[in-house]
Order: C-alpha cells, then structure tokens, then sequence
C-alpha cells in the first residue's frame, strides 16, 4: 500500500499546496517584525535562531537562506520536490525540515485523529469515523480474523507512506482494542512487532511505544522539545537515494507484492523512481486512486503503472476515481481475498 498526502487529507492534513503555502506565510520574517505577526512566524523565527546556533552560522544567513526556500515555495509542487531542487544548499534544507516538522507536529494536534478516544472503547476518529481510510483499513484488516490470526494478516501488508505524519502506527492500535478488546499497550507491542510501515522520507518522531532509537514525540506535539533532532533526521529525495540499503527497503517491498494500492499518491517522477527499480515480471494488481487527478493525468498515471508493473492484462489495473476511503471500501472483498 503507497500512501500519499490526498490520504492524509481526509484526516485534515494540509495537502501538498497548503503545507507550501504554511511554510510560505510562517518564514515571512517582514510580517513577523510587524504589528501583523502571527504565532507561527514567531515560533518558526524562535527556530531559526535556535538552528543557527546549532549549524553555527549567522542568524542572517540562516534567514536569508528561509527566504530563498519561500520563494522556491511559491513555484513548487511539494516541499518534498523544492528540498530537491535545494541539495546543493544545506541551510535551505533545514529550514524546510524545520518548518515540515513544525507544520505536520501542528496537523497531528489539529487533525480529526484525536490523541485518544473520547470514551474509552471508541476509536480516536471526529466525525463519520467510516469516511477515513483508516477506519476501512482496519476493518479490512480485522473483519472475520480471529485474535490469533492478526499477527499474520499484518504480517502480509507493507506500508509505503511518503507522508511524515504518524497517522497509521497512531490508529491501528485502537482498531485492534475495538476489534478483539484486549488493552492498548498490547495492541500497540502487536503493530510494533508485526506491521511494516516504511517513511521514505522520515517522519516527525517515533511515537514513544515504537521501537528504534529515533527521537521521541508524543502525537500532536507541535513543538517537542527535541524539534531540531526531528528535524535532522527526516530525508529529502536525494539523501535517501544514497542510502542503498533504504532504497532496496522499498524496492524490494514493492518487487514481492501480489497486490499494490496507490491512496492519494500524486506520482511525482522522484517518488515513483524510489518505489521501482525494473520493470515487474510477476503481473501484479494494482488498484490506484486517482481522486483530484486530472483526466489526462490520471491516463498518464495508467499508461505509466502498466509499463512499470509489467502488466500483460487489462484486467489487473482497477483506477477509481474516488477518495481513499471510498476506495478501500469499494474494493474490500478483493482486498480481503
């Protein structure tokens, strides 16, 4: 399952324009030295202050390099693409990194997944909770499977998430105590042991139950004390595509799968190149969601994934055009097979 940020969006995520746009008002340092300042320009401003001395570098510099990311800001497609095109410049990175961590840490806390349910027992969803994908991912993945099955069934699903948010490792604990009644921290040790979920680009913490030795953050903290350390270890395009041993991660995660689902994966060139390495040989099916897609793009996409995939059939590429959630829930008894 890839996973890109038109899923996230269902859970109030800034989409890949609005996060340009946060980070484009947040380092307006002119605003911020005025009467109009706001409380995200102030707390980014407190940062960059804070980044300067941990780079060792003059404030100056660093705000004249989160001015030169602005401005790139305002002629991108996704943060993802301008940290890009910004590899020759280490300072623009972190600012962008910086104000990733920040902006996602402010989502996380503002998002319709709440930190915990509001009864004990219910799950952590606003709303018409069968209208995320998450929700249809977790009954996808327990609906019919008894309690010492569910190791197995998320032993089978990789997850390629290119968003930073936490969303997935957050939520599926709570399925699984709705689902079989057993108690959070052992639901949280089953999706810790059991279930792969791969960040190409990092994410913004390691919640405090997961395990590894990345920095800690609690969900929805927007500014953890440790936002720098965060910060430094998420991974634009070209920092990952010299880590071989990451890169063959994903590739070969998506070179051993019967079935692949793109949910609001916008198929950017440089995300596309780190899912596959070669052509497929194994004539996989793939279920993609084109929602928001444009209809010459969303042709493009499918000319692209029968190329890449190898697909000898017609039959094996399903493209809907509707939202994640709609997806999953359309598709389920293919999903559940």
């Amino acid at each position: 399952m890839i996973v890109g940020a038109g899923a996230s969006a269902e859970l109030q995520f800034p989409t890949n324009a609005e996060l340009l746009a946060r980070i484009i008002q947040g380092y307006d340092f002119k605003r911020t030295a005025s009467d109009t300042s706001t409380r995200d320009g102030q707390l980014l401003l407190r940062n960059v202050y804070k980044l300067a001395e941990r780079a060792g570098k003059p404030v100056e510099e660093v705000a004249v390099a989160a001015e030169r990311l602005r401005n790139a800001c305002r002629l991108g497609r996704s943060v993802d693409t301008v940290l890009e095109q910004y590899d020759h410049d280490p300072l623009v990175v972190a600012c962008g990194k910086l104000a990733v961590t920040y902006f996602i840490g402010q989502a996380e806390a503002r998002s319709s997944l709440r930190e915990a349910p509001r009864l004990e027992g219910e799950l952590p969803l606003q709303g018409k909770v069968a209208e995320y994908w998450l929700y249809q991912l977790g009954q996808m993945l327990t609906s019919g499977v008894p309690r010492s099955r569910i190791g197995q069934v998320l032993e089978q699903l990789t997850i390629v998430n290119f968003n930073y948010d936490r969303s997935v490792e957050h939520f599926l604990p709570y399925a699984l105590v709705m689902a079989y009644g057993i108690d959070l921290k052992e639901a949280q040790g089953v999706i810790a042991e059991k279930l792969h979920v791969i960040h190409p680009h990092g994410a913004i913490g390691r919640l405090p139950w997961q395990r590894g030795d990345a920095p800690q953050a609690e969900w929805g903290a927007e500014q953890p004390w440790n936002i720098h350390a965060i910060a430094a270890q998420l991974k634009s395009l070209n920092e990952r595509s010299t880590e071989k041993a990451a890169v063959r991660e994903i590739r070969v995660a998506v070179a051993a799968a019967k079935r692949l689902v793109f949910l609001g994966f916008g198929f950017q060139p440089q995300n596309v190149d780190l899912l596959f390495e070669n052509t497929l040989s194994h004539n996989p099916e793939v279920l993609v969601s084109t929602y928001g897609m444009s209809a010459g793009n969303a042709a493009t996409v499918a000319q692209m994934i029968r190329r890449l995939a190898g697909l000898e059939s017609e039959d094996l590429l399903m493209m809907s055009p509707n939202k994640a959630w709609e997806v999953l829930r359309d598709y389920s008894l293919l999903l559940e097979s």
